[in-house]
């Protein structure tokens, strides 16, 4: 894909949630029903939280006004966190998953949150204020070049926002890089089953919808191996298909992706990929 196109995709992906955000202000956060990335018009924040594996428990931990219904699974779920960690969210919107990974790290660990669109952004950090967590912060920047120090976090996390990115390889290569050797990936994000057709591919509206954009099992493993990645395992959520259907109801995106889930560590030892 071409530089030029790269930066439209990511024009349209900003002006997207932008205005998810302001709908998210404007709502009072009140049953949110908005159309981002895995959402529907049809169905509130709450429905849509619970459809894609959050508890209740988890709906009522977080500050009213953070779960924005835009995730296509439950990083939680996959991540194994634990008390002390050092948690970085890649592209945490209202600040949901930041706050649930905030309540399982506890008062010793922290938790940033990550999110280009400054909107975005100023939402979370409004959530944040009227939380009473003091173990999080949200920050203004771009997953492909990430405003966090080098080997400074314990678990990367992320809810349905890679797929967003056409460039990939440079997220995970950022992810890799901030990352404490022996630390974990735990992604929730929409994957390709199945090749997808040229005319979805190139359609913007559905790059914004998490369809679009979408990488197939295989080549992803290819790029985490690539760059360094070990014990790499991709699952597919059940059910997920479902979540796609509503994603962009009657176009028949469910048979070509679906939700997964993807964990990966780095090694504490980082092999040599460039032999003498």
């Amino acid at each position: 894909m071409k530089a030029k196109d790269n930066e439209k995709i990511k024009s349209f992906v900003l002006k997207k949630y932008r205005s998810v955000a302001r709908q998210g202000v404007s709502s009072g956060y009140n049953g949110l029903t908005c159309q981002g990335c895995c959402s529907s018009k049809e169905h509130s924040s709450v429905e849509i939280a619970t459809a894609t594996g959050y508890t209740q428990q988890e709906l009522e931990a977080a500050p009213e006004g953070a779960n924005l219904g835009l995730g296509c699974g439950n990083p939680q779920t996959i991540a194994d966190l634990r008390s002390g960690e050092t948690v970085l969210d890649l592209g945490c919107g209202g600040g949901f998953d930041c706050f649930l990974a905030a309540d399982q790290v506890g008062p010793e660990g922290f938790v940033i949150g990550v999110d280009m669109t400054p909107e975005m952004i100023s939402l979370a950090r409004n959530n944040l204020a009227k939380s009473g967590f003091e173990n999080v912060s949200f920050r203004l920047g771009e997953i492909e070049n990430l405003p966090v120090t080098e080997g400074s976090v314990d678990v990367v996390i992320s809810n349905c926002v890679i797929n967003l990115t056409s460039d990939k390889r440079t997220a995970y290569r950022e992810a890799f890089r901030v990352l404490k050797p022996g630390g974990r990936l735990a992604i929730s994000d929409v994957l390709a089953t199945a090749p997808i057709p040229e005319e979805m591919r190139q359609n913007v509206e559905l790059w914004t919808s998490c369809v679009s954009g979408a990488a197939p099992v295989d080549e992803l493993k290819d790029i985490l191996s690539e760059i360094g990645f070990e014990e790499i395992e991709i699952e597919f959520d059940q059910g997920g298909q479902e979540v796609m259907r509503q994603c962009a109801p009657g176009l028949g995106v469910e048979n070509y992706v679906a939700p997964a889930g993807i964990v990966a560590t780095k090694p504490i030892r980082q092999r040599d990929r460039n032999p003498r």
